[in-house]
């Protein structure tokens, strides 16, 4: 029985520290596989001048304009998803859909980026939309 903890015991206790190096190592990637992106992680990003675009029932076929054409948008996100992230994944548009009096509404901007890109800020939120007059 003695012989079971003396012999070898070079060998024994360099397979012990070895084992508890590969723990660490595996714990520690596991670790920051799990770690969901913090703030610290996200870079914001401005994009300015973004077109604006208008969607309305396809039975309105009146030729409205912006007050404001374009806007800009703050987004964040991982270095990664920020650093492939081109202005034209980023949509802006005012959906002009259910909307009684177009001339006195300011409508909000509703902006789509791709999966993991978050919105911060909208410049401007609201824009006001101008209806042609009508003609009988």
């Amino acid at each position: 029985m003695r012989d079971l903890f003396i012999k070898d015991w070079g060998w024994k206790l360099f397979s012990v520290i070895l084992a508890v190096a590969i723990w660490f190592t595996v714990h520690r990637i596991l670790q920051e596989s799990i770690t969901p992106a913090t703030a610290s992680d996200s870079r914001p990003i401005t994009y300015g001048n973004l077109p604006v675009d208008l969607v309305s029932s396809a039975q309105d076929v009146r030729d409205y304009r912006l007050l404001h054409p374009t806007v800009s948008v703050t987004v964040s996100g991982s270095a990664e998803v920020i650093g492939k992230l081109q202005a034209n994944q980023i949509h802006a548009i005012v959906d002009l859909t259910g909307v009684e009096d177009v001339n006195t509404a300011k409508l909000r901007v509703e902006i789509s980026v791709p999966a993991g890109v978050t919105i911060i800020n909208v410049t401007p939120e609201t824009i006001g939309v101008v209806a042609p007059p009508v003609t009988h």
